[in-house]
């Protein structure tokens, strides 16, 4: 039987390694190409816009976060529920 502490632990973990293997070529990449890619996002957006997008970019974590919230209080209620 899987219990709510376990599945939750699942649930993280999966999506940490989710984030991991996504970000994770940022590891290989040394400072000059990080400084390339920089000016190139700033020549392509901007000054102004730049702020823009890193404010939605947030916003869209935040909602995320608020999401994957939700999933697991439903979650342990429904197990709570589910013991009585």
């Amino acid at each position: 039987m899987i219990t709510t502490d376990s599945y939750i632990f699942m649930l993280n973990l999966s999506l940490n390694n989710t984030i991991m293997s996504t970000l994770g070529f940022i590891q290989n990449m040394g400072p000059g190409s990080m400084i390339l890619i920089v000016l190139v996002i700033l020549l392509l957006f901007g000054a102004k816009r730049i702020p823009e997008l890193a404010k939605g970019l947030g916003r869209g974590i935040r909602e995320f976060k608020d999401a994957t919230k939700d999933i697991q209080n439903d979650l342990e209620e429904g197990m709570k529920d589910k013991k009585k």
